[in-house]
């Protein structure tokens, strides 16, 4: 395959003939493609998805029982997506996990190219996380980064277990074979220094929280602050406030809400986004699917899907995207906006 005698395609008679020695020469008939490589809108290749923060906590204290961080790397759940061939990846581009840490237990350092962060669900005051040497608390609420390349390590010197959820642009790295690259740190955990609650590496629930306050309104009923600097090179980060009041707009739309709220609607972007419940009880539509959600629990919204949030009670969401990767590229965009001419993209010099 690869090298074949030129005089074969001469002596072909039919296309079917052409084909066929095209195959032992190793490429395929741009005329004749299997499936189409250029579409006209985007694909809806993952699924929206849910899962719950009460399942994946019985199912962490279930694994304690038998996982300890000496076996594994992390005590941590991975959240797939459903769609058919997958066994890893939330998102096209992001993946999130639940992990816990024993009351007692440390979790080694190590380092790796992908981004990480994690927001913080239940950990009591002896909770840390190590960052570059530095003991950061863990404080429910909290969203803690560990950028590409950084040392990161987790210790629990409390009573209470700790439970967070994780975000890691790993499947973004899958697709780039050069990419991947991890260490364990010699000395096993790192950082014996004070706890620093000040790092620019953690975003307190009290000030985003505080920020949130000051904010004004997106859309009806949903304020939302973007979380930053620092800011990871691949991974947005907003948190969102939903507020309960009014009649939803769904019900214009002919759908059986339930009880009354308001609905943010949000258009199909390119971005794919994963949202974490820090608080609160809700629902939010994805396509024709349906989920109800609380405190805890995640949901997927894929790439262009039309999505709409309503709140039963005052919530708090995380929100995850690859929206600053899809920005470098020029590749974000919503269906409501009109793609950038290429000299808009490209400056002078393409005019």
């Amino acid at each position: 395959m690869g090298i074949i005698d030129p005089t074969e395609f001469a002596a072909t008679t039919s296309l079917e003939e052409l084909h066929e020695a095209l195959a032992r020469f190793g490429v395929d008939p741009g005329w004749a493609k299997r499936e189409p490589s250029l579409w006209p809108a985007p694909r809806q290749g993952f699924k929206p998805a849910h899962w719950s923060y009460a399942s994946g906590r019985a199912a962490l204290e279930a694994a304690a029982r038998f996982v300890s961080t000496e076996f594994a790397e992390r005590r941590n759940l991975i959240l797939f997506n459903p769609v058919e061939g997958n066994r890893y990846a939330t998102s096209r581009t992001l993946i999130s996990a639940y992990q816990m840490v024993l009351a007692g237990e440390t979790a080694r350092s190590h380092r790796h190219t992908p981004n990480a962060l994690r927001l913080v669900m239940d950990a009591g005051p002896d909770t840390c996380t190590i960052v570059e040497g530095k003991r950061l608390p863990m404080m429910e609420g909290d969203v803690l980064l560990t950028p590409n390349w950084h040392w990161h390590g987790h210790a629990n010197e409390g009573t209470q277990n700790a439970i967070w959820i994780d975000f890691l642009d790993v499947p973004m790295m899958h697709f780039i074979d050069g990419g991947m690259f991890f260490e364990r740190h010699p000395d096993g955990i790192e950082g014996t220094a004070p706890i620093e609650p000040h790092s620019p590496m953690r975003f307190a629930r009290a000030d985003w929280m505080q920020a949130l306050d000051a904010a004004s309104e997106d859309r009806p009923g949903e304020r939302r602050v973007t979380l930053g600097p620092p800011c990871l090179d691949t991974i947005g980060l907003q948190v969102m406030r939903l507020d309960p009041a009014g009649r939803d707009m769904g019900r214009d739309m002919g759908r059986d809400m339930g009880p009354p709220g308001v609905a943010a609607v949000h258009a199909r972007t390119t971005a794919s986004v994963i949202y974490a419940v820090a608080d609160g009880r809700g629902e939010t539509f994805i396509g024709d699917e349906r989920f109800t959600w609380a405190r805890g629990d995640v949901f997927v919204v894929p790439a262009w899907w039309q999505h709409e949030h309503r709140a039963f009670e005052r919530s708090h969401l995380l929100r995850v995207s690859d929206e600053p990767f899809l920005e470098r590229l020029h590749w974000l965009r919503t269906e409501d906006t009109p793609i950038p001419a290429a000299a808009e993209r490209l400056g002078p010099a393409s005019r």
